[in-house]
């Protein structure tokens, strides 16, 4: 892959495709770093060996689960009492929507 080299005209045949417009100057500039990334993503692939297993993160992810159990909450006049406006027992919110 070191060898290959982006040329002008394959930075143009994407920009078609890609429906980019892209000046001389442009193609030049992207030909240029296209060619880096490249040879970034050769030296990550020569650092990676056989023996490190793909992954998706960096991080180990699980999934944390808890047992679905009903527990001690707030009564609901102490709720109401902490909420900036209440009307007829509830929440009073700004109106969002219209009437039509």
């Amino acid at each position: 892959m070191a060898d290959q080299k982006i040329s002008r005209a394959d930075v143009a045949h994407l920009a078609r495709l890609a429906r980019l417009e892209v000046t001389s100057e442009e193609i030049d500039i992207f030909a240029a770093q296209l060619e880096s990334i490249l040879e970034h993503v050769a030296a990550i692939g020569e650092v990676a060996t056989g023996d490190i297993p793909p992954m998706s993160h960096n991080v180990p992810m699980t999934n944390v689960m808890r047992p679905d159990a009903v527990g001690a909450s707030l009564a609901r006049d102490e709720v109401l009492a902490q909420a900036p406006a209440v009307e007829q027992d509830r929440f009073r919110v700004p109106r969002i929507l219209d009437e039509e």
